[in-house]
């Protein structure tokens, strides 16, 4: 009957399992090369480029919603001719280049104002037919003065009245040109494409159109960076990539000059909200910057070929330690008991079957099991009786060879995973990774500083539109503005004497007296939820229609409580690792991962890095930059960190507010620490196959085998009453059936009965259980 699992298999397993270990993981270290340019400074230009896009794209959005909320909260008079319409609807500002007042149903200019306005190629007669209530904003490139910004507001104005004799009047005939009473004129705004929003010594962003020509320039420091021959095709080769790859984003690597390497990172900007009806496909980000290229890494490959043949070496050697004193011994005794087992059975020729000694090994468990063979067999001859175990110290068995032999696996993948190809993280993180997470974080503190400033910005408007109005109107307005703002917790108006006259939102998280003039507060400096709060003084009536020769005093203010969960989202930034908004205390307001409010920085090397930021009283500090070796949490490694200041001007300088960003460093794509996880996963899977297979082996070997010895030495011994269970199917149960079998011969014997006759009794089958 052929053998099911047994010896075999676990070996094999293991041999096999040691190898595949040494030839794909430890040979997977040898292809790891230094690049010129780290993959983690490029994919942190990217990250870069991506937030530039970002902010471009919100500071679009915010001039676009404020266009319209001016041209919303003019009244234009009737009467009026359409110049002087567009004189009170045109925002001042140094921002607007120009407008224009586009009639209805065609789209003809009415009036024009400032520098001519590019509508080439916009489709002015489809613009204001469009049932659109708001019209996204165009980038022209058309015009004589450079790219512009086009902007678009309807404007409701009231009919006009007739003359005395009847006609209708200039505005009239103007607006409708065929006298049907339109009163909905479209404004455009044309304003020059501000500078992009860009962070770090020595780089530069451009924007580019979707045929390669750069429209905007800014440096982040200095003049801005030229390009030579081979650079003047990154415009085009980003513009490219982002209209033919589908990609929203990516990296490129420019020309090298002066023992600097450029590296260039590009965004779409019409993707950065997965929407394309803002400007169209084509419009990208590119940010340039000149990095030091990386000289002459470490080569691993003979590293990775000694430590391959050091674990196939330790592979045979366990394999044939096996082989040689469990696989082979346990083999020979399933044969000789076997052997045994059929002679005891026969009646004709037995001596010729038990006359042959068994061959006893010489070590551990299949010795003692041979030896006690032997002295059944001349039990069965007659020759001597029952021979007691002798008492003394074992000898070490199987059980301490299974563990020597894991001893010698993990002596190889110990070091592996714990002690080699270990690099400082001080020298494996190159200084330009450094200065980009520190660019990230003054870019993510920009972004936050926009948001506070925008929404100071929208309450100012709000107060305007109250100024004056009744308590029903007035409510009607906080109603709209907080449906409007999905960030605002809270919407109310506190009177002269800080009780809430109206509110809209839920209940407030009030600890604000009655402030004076505008700014953005943190109310509270403890509790469950961190309360930030924009506040503006509401003009009385007088003041509304008097606000250019100055009026009476506020009486009365709005306040928007601004929810954490919008902040929270703000400074959660893709590849810039965990990032917290602290006050001036040190202590967390919001952040990308899960905290308590007003809890400390998870470490102290990251509260000294936020300090080193403070400025002197009246200063706004400076950002700073370190890589950590103590971590950001508990049992972390080293981490690459970063703090910024959020404002140095606008209603959020006084809050002195921190962004701070801590990245594991083994999360950045370098060679060294590809290098270390990939020598970290060699000595993972050596210890883990090693000691599966090793288990499996003392499972199915070691712990029966042992078993059997006993039942073996207590047969032997002359114990004739315990019926033995074969329970596996492979070499133990095998020995085992065996020995049952030859336990009901020298019952026979014993009996008085001669020579036994065991061939017709029927052996137990092979079955779970023990003996009863």
């Amino acid at each position: 009957m052929p053998l099911l699992g047994g010896v075999r298999p676990p070996i094999a397993a293991l041999l096999c399992a040691l190898l595949a270990v040494a030839v794909f993981p430890t040979l997977g270290v040898g292809a790891v090369h230094e690049q010129e340019v780290p993959q983690a400074v490029r994919d942190a230009e990217r990250r870069i480029a991506e937030d530039a896009a970002d902010s471009f794209k919100t500071s679009v959005d915010v001039r676009a919603r404020a266009v319209r909320r001016s041209a919303a909260s003019v009244r234009a008079p009737a009467s009026g001719t359409p110049k002087a319409t567009l004189r009170s609807l045109l925002p001042t500002g140094p921002p607007v280049r120009g407008g224009v007042l586009l009639a209805p149903h065609t789209g003809k200019p009415l009036a024009a104002g400032g520098e001519t306005v590019p509508l080439t190629g916009v489709g002015a007669a489809a613009l204001v037919r469009s049932p659109a209530a708001n019209l996204p904003p165009r980038l022209v490139t058309s015009g004589r003065a450079g790219p512009r910004l086009l902007f678009f507001a309807r404007v409701a104005v009231p009919a006009p009245d007739r003359n005395q004799d009847g006609k209708p009047d200039q505005a009239r005939d103007l607006a409708g040109e065929q006298g049907d009473g339109a009163r909905e004129f479209l404004l455009v705004v044309s304003e020059k494409v501000a500078a992009l929003a860009v962070h770090g010594d020595g780089r530069t962003a451009q924007l580019v159109d979707r045929n390669g020509k750069v429209l905007a320039t800014t440096a982040a420091t200095g003049k801005p960076l030229t390009l030579d021959a081979k650079d003047r095709t990154l415009p085009s080769a980003a513009a490219d990539a982002g209209l033919h790859t589908g990609d929203a984003s990516g990296s490129m690597l420019g020309d090298a000059h002066d023992g600097l390497r450029r590296v260039a990172g590009w965004a779409s900007v019409a993707a950065m909200d997965g929407k394309d009806d803002t400007f169209g496909p084509g419009l990208t980000i590119l940010t340039l910057r000149d990095v030091t290229p990386a000289k002459g890494g470490a080569d691993h490959t003979g590293f990775a070929i000694v430590a391959a043949g050091a674990l196939v070496a330790i592979a045979v050697l366990v394999t044939l330690v096996l082989w040689v004193t469990v696989q082979r011994p346990l083999l020979r005794l399933h044969l000789s008991a076997a052997r045994l087992a059929k002679g005891a059975g026969e009646m004709p020729g037995v001596r010729a079957e038990l006359a042959r000694p068994v061959a006893a090994g010489a070590f551990g468990e299949p010795g003692r099991v041979g030896r006690a063979l032997e002295s059944i067999r001349r039990q069965l001859l007659g020759q001597t009786g029952p021979e007691p175990v002798r008492p003394g110290r074992r000898r070490p068995g199987a059980r301490a060879l299974v563990l020597i032999c894991t001893l010698v696996i993990a002596a190889w993948g110990v070091p592996m995973l714990f002690l080699l190809n270990r690099v400082p993280a001080a020298q494996a993180v190159p200084a330009a990774a450094v200065a980009d997470q520190q660019a990230r974080t003054e870019a993510t503190a920009d972004r936050v500083r926009q948001f506070l400033g925008q929404s100071h910005a929208d309450l100012a408007a709000t107060a305007s539109a109250i100024a004056g109005a009744p308590r029903e109107r007035a409510a009607q307005v906080l109603r709209r503005e907080h449906a409007d703002h999905p960030t605002y917790r809270s919407l109310y108006m506190l009177d002269h004497t800080g009780a809430i006259m109206l509110r809209a939102g839920k209940e407030p998280l009030r600890g604000l007296v009655r402030p004076t003039g505008d700014a953005i507060t943190q109310v509270n400096t403890s509790g469950k939820i961190p309360a930030i709060a924009a506040y503006v003084q509401i003009p009385t009536a007088k003041n509304a229609k008097n606000a250019d020769k100055g009026g009476d005093t506020a009486s009365a203010v709005v306040v928007a409580e601004i929810g954490v969960d919008a902040l929270n989202d703000l400074v959660a930034r893709p590849g810039l690792g965990r990032v917290w908004l602290t006050d001036e205390h040190h202590r967390v307001l919001a952040a990308s991962v899960g905290f308590q409010a007003f809890q400390s920085l998870p470490s102290r090397a990251l509260t000294r890095l936020v300090a080193k930021t403070d400025a002197a009283p009246g200063g706004a500090g400076s950002p700073a930059s370190a890589v950590l070796h103590a971590g950001t949490a508990p049992g972390a490694g080293p981490s690459v960190a970063a703090a910024a200041p959020l404002a140095q001007t606008g209603p959020a300088a006084g809050l002195g507010w921190r962004v701070v960003s801590a990245e594991p460093a083994a999360a950045l794509k370098l060679a060294a620490y590809q290098v270390q996880s990939r020598t970290m996963l060699a000595g993972l899977l050596a210890l883990a196959a090693g000691g599966a297979c090793l288990s499996w082996l003392h499972i199915v070997v070691v712990r029966p085998l042992r078993t059997l010895t006993r039942c073996a030495e207590r047969l032997a011994d002359g114990d004739r009453r315990t019926v033995l269970y074969p329970v596996h199917h492979d070499e133990c149960g095998s020995v085992t059936r065996s020995l049952e079998l030859l336990r009901q011969a020298l019952v026979e014997r014993d009996r008085g009965g001669g020579r036994a006759y065991v061939a017709s009794v029927p052996a137990p089958s092979f079955q779970r259980g023990s003996a009863p």
